[in-house]
């Protein structure tokens, strides 16, 4: 299977559509089972790796604290034979952003920092953002009305940008500094070398530019996760990816999600495919992955591995709002307000993804969802197809795992949620 080189924005354009919840059809809510199987879900995940490119498939369902029910089929690459199971690696991109932001919401519960604290506080580069007068045209720019603050960086209103939605002149600025949202590839050596070294010089390169809106007024999609992890760093006084182990990874058994694989776990790894006239090509390989070496820095935003066993710890920690069984990483309060609507008021969201409210750094539901998900789930999607979320009015946590770029090539994540919202409501 040969590799290939694509334009990063098109593999990319999709790495936080989030969950559609609102698309699927309505189901009439009936008594649930708790201890049944996911019938659905069960045929949903064979049929749909013998219908579509992609080598293996899983979905991982649970309620409550109980253990997950794991639903896998196919293989970690289309030239291997190893089946997918509860410890494969998977590239879960954005799917690493509602992680930075509960890393967040701890430190908020620490009280060494609070929900709307200027940031300028921790990374004092950004005392005067400047707001582009005409983003399309030009770099001119004027005084932003305030400051940003840690709630605008959690909730994509922070005025920031993204390769992946800028556009005109401001996404010269942002490639030619390396401002890119994590890694998909082996990328050639001038690529690379464009990338920051490290967190610190990220966000120094990052205070030089302008911002597209008046911080607070506009949902955008765009590096502001990636920021909290500088100042995640600063606050805390370790690096992110420390931070991240102790506090979170560690207590939650998370033994399996990183930003690096380890050499000997190699062998779990998953293959990424898209698709190039009809056909799957390989956007990076399982054994000899990009994410077999160390990154430039620790990518908040979209630059984790993870297996559907850890990531459904922290779902169960989620829905347990901060424990997981006996151990509890934060505060009742503090959990309930990470997946609450924390958007400032009046906020514009065009160009939202699926119109909605948003905690940190995911989407949360304010209205009835015409599947049946309850108000106030929570939860993301990472580029490759990946989807995850916790719904506490229905005691329901669900993620489900593909590698094919960008997302939009398979209908993967609605038929997740088609599935375990017909199967939840007895449809």
């Amino acid at each position: 299977m040969s590799e290939f080189r694509i334009d990063r924005r098109q593999l990319l354009g999709g790495i936080g559509a989030g969950l559609a919840l609102s698309t699927l059809p309505a189901r009439a809510l009936a008594a649930f089972d708790g201890t049944a199987q996911w019938p659905r879900v069960s045929a949903f995940v064979p049929g749909f790796v013998s219908e579509h490119f992609i080598p293996g498939a899983l979905i991982a369902v649970g309620r409550g604290q109980d253990a997950p029910i794991y639903y896998g089929d196919g293989t970690v690459a289309l030239d291997s034979e190893q089946s997918v199971d509860a410890d494969t690696l998977w590239r879960i991109y954005s799917m690493t952003k509602p992680i930075t932001g509960m890393a967040t919401m701890m430190l908020i519960e620490d009280g060494v920092m609070q929900l709307d604290q200027n940031i300028a506080d921790f990374l004092p580069g950004f005392a005067d953002p400047q707001v582009l007068t005409d983003p399309d045209n030009s770099l001119e720019t004027r005084a932003a009305s305030g400051p940003i603050t840690i709630r605008h960086l959690l909730t994509h209103t922070a005025g920031l940008g993204y390769t992946i939605i800028t556009t005109g002149p401001l996404l010269a600025e942002y490639q030619r500094l390396g401002l890119e949202p994590g890694v998909i590839m082996h990328e050639p050596a001038e690529v690379v070398a464009r990338r920051p070294d490290s967190l610190e010089e990220f966000a120094d390169r990052l205070a030089t530019l302008p911002i597209i809106a008046d911080p607070g007024t506009k949902w955008s999609y765009s590096v502001s996760i990636d920021l909290l992890g500088r100042i995640i760093e600063v606050a805390s006084g370790m690096p992110f990816d420390s931070f991240l182990q102790q506090r979170l990874f560690g207590p939650l058994g998370m033994t399996d999600t990183f930003f690096q694989v380890p050499t000997d776990k190699e062998d779990r790894m998953t293959a990424c495919y898209t698709l190039r006239d009809g056909q799957p090509l390989r956007v990076d390989p399982a054994q000899g992955s990009v994410y077999s070496l160390p990154p430039r820095y620790p990518y908040g935003g979209a630059g984790l591995v993870s297996s559907a066993r850890d990531y459904d710890r922290f779902l169960t920690m989620l829905l347990g709002e901060g424990a997981l069984g006996d151990v509890r990483v934060m505060e009742t309060e503090t959990a309930r307000l990470a997946m609450s609507d924390m958007l400032p008021p009046d906020v514009d969201k065009t160009g939202m993804y699926y119109e909605s409210g948003f905690g940190a750094a995911g989407r949360v539901t304010i209205e009835a969802g015409a599947a049946g998900e309850g108000l106030g789930t929570y939860g993301w999607g990472g580029a490759a197809g990946t989807v995850a979320w916790v719904d506490r009015a229905n005691n329901l946590r669900a993620s489900g795992y593909v590698q094919n770029l960008p997302s939009e090539i398979t209908p993967f994540r609605a038929g997740v949620l088609a599935s375990v919202y017909t199967d939840l409501h007895g449809g």
